[in-house]
């Protein structure tokens, strides 16, 4: 008997897994994946860490969390500054001075101000009611037909007007020529890899992977007096009330033989007639924008595409619309009723975190049970 059987190796179980374990008790955690570190896990090509499953950039506000990953790894100075490229127009992101000075030839934050309101003012739009009105209201209609429409309609699949207004509360707009995209005290990469940084987390802890949890339920629940089930919650339920909706990614992923293919982390496709949303190249995240990694002759680039998910995909996105969290809600309260089960994380929660927030959650649910 183990004290808790943690089901997923990601960044919320693993977490647990820790201060469970510090707390003098026996832990068990198990992954259907043959890796740990779940989506943020990194490996090794061509000397390069390469981002598995998607560009994974840390960064908080959070004190706390900042010094409880730095226990686990070193972090760089990586400040992410990704470029928009639209038919071949470059432009960057976030929206700042470069931004407004390439699309209008604008010189001052004053004259750049001015266009947006001009264009906010000509849509007349008073109270956005989707994605394309809460967009223009924010940003003027040049910078939304751009830079904003086309990647997220790939983003999501359907037409910025009938997306919802709150998937873009806010955007990035800096009337500086600041080109860090995150509002973030703290940011980096962690030397070595996000897979080093949580085998670190689970050091002298059991781990067993390739072990499907719901498959095999009845025998593994009888193995720990309690379970932190970090996969999704409607799988959990065998989808008895509906499935809950998802978008999934794609990657190509190749190794060229040349030193550099694009000169930064991150370049976003704004454009709807490409076919990804953007590409990253994985070297840029841990040798910086120099010529650090010069010595390196080889690089790897991954293509990203965006794809309605089903059943056997990888869940990367929530689609938190009304009719999605009602069906959530309904969970959450069977969720709720299992006396020996926490069920959490980005999955268990149907919520799009950033990995600062999934540690927090877990930390502060361990300060409730531990």
């Amino acid at each position: 008997m183990y004290d808790y059987l943690i089901v997923g190796a990601g960044l919320y179980g693993s977490v647990f897994a820790r201060q469970a374990a510090d707390a003098g008790k026996s832990v068990l955690v198990i992954d259907k994946r043959p890796h740990i570190a779940g989506n943020i896990f990194t490996e090794e090509i061509a000397g390069i860490n390469v981002h598995k499953y998607g560009a994974h950039i840390f960064h908080t506000n959070n004190r706390e969390v900042w010094s409880y990953v730095n226990r686990f790894a070193a972090f760089n100075r990586f400040t992410n500054s990704p470029v928009a490229n639209y038919c071949g127009e470059l432009y960057s992101l976030p929206f700042n001075m470069y931004t407004f000075n390439k699309m209008w030839g604008v010189i001052t934050p004053e004259e750049a101000a001015a266009k947006i309101e001009e264009q906010k003012k000509v849509a007349g739009i008073e109270k956005p009611t989707n994605l394309e009105e809460q967009a223009i209201s924010l940003v003027g209609t040049d910078i939304y037909e751009k830079l904003i429409k086309g990647y997220t309609e790939k983003q999501w699949g359907r037409p910025c007007k009938e997306l919802p207004a709150f998937i873009i509360k806010r955007l990035p707009v800096r009337f500086t020529f600041d080109n860090n995209y995150f509002n973030a005290l703290y940011q980096g990469i962690p030397v070595g890899g996000y897979t080093q940084m949580v085998m670190n987390m689970l050091d002298g802890i059991e781990v067993s992977r390739g072990i499907e949890y719901l498959e095999n339920k009845a025998e593994l629940d009888k193995l720990a007096s309690r379970i932190i089930y970090t996969g999704p919650i409607d799988a959990y339920f065998g989808y008895k009330l509906g499935t809950l909706e998802y978008r999934s990614v794609r990657f190509e992923t190749e190794i060229l033989n040349i030193p550099n293919f694009q000169g930064n982390a991150a370049v976003n496709y704004t454009d709807k007639e490409t076919p990804w949303t953007r590409i990253i190249e994985h070297k840029w995240f841990e040798f910086g924008k120099d010529e650090e990694g010069r010595d390196l002759p080889k690089t790897v680039i991954s293509r990203e595409y965006s794809s309605e998910w089903k059943q056997g995909d990888e869940p990367y996105y929530p689609v938190n619309d009304e009719k999605n969290n009602e069906l959530y809600k309904k969970y959450r309260t069977l969720a709720d009723k299992e006396a020996k089960v926490i069920i959490g994380g980005r999955l268990g929660e149907y919520k799009y975190y950033d990995m600062d927030a999934v540690i927090a959650a877990a930390l502060d649910k361990t300060k409730e049970v531990l």
